[in-house]
């Protein structure tokens, strides 16, 4: 079983930037990908970015095309989500969590760190 801890959440104002850190233990020497996915109250939960961990392919939805970087460190076993240019409508709980085989969902969310960004 995988854990995961994500944070670096915070108070910004619109335009700013935060960086957010997922840091993976237990189970981790077979995973696909991993995951970065928001939550805004009173909204399902969306899918923000991805990366293959083997090779370090990065997806994004078009919302944070542009200004948010997914990478991936993997001696330390940690994803990290960059987000510039962020916007009010960036605000939500950002979860990670990890797709262990392609087509397998997502699986060992963490507790999530909270991102608000003011206007």
């Amino acid at each position: 079983q995988v854990h995961l801890v994500e944070s670096g959440g915070g108070l910004v104002q619109a335009g700013g930037s935060l960086r957010l850190s997922c840091a993976a233990s237990g189970r981790t020497f077979s995973r696909y990908r991993m995951g970065w996915f928001r939550q805004a109250p009173g909204k399902e939960r969306e899918f923000v970015a991805s990366i293959t961990w083997s090779g370090g392919m990065p997806s994004y939805a078009d919302s944070v095309k542009g200004r948010f970087t997914i990478s991936r460190d993997v001696a330390k076993n940690t994803v990290y989500l960059q987000m510039n240019s962020l916007k009010p409508e960036d605000t939500g709980a950002y979860l990670c969590a990890v797709q262990m085989v392609f087509g397998a969902p997502y699986d060992g969310w963490g507790q999530g760190t909270q991102v608000t960004v003011s206007s």
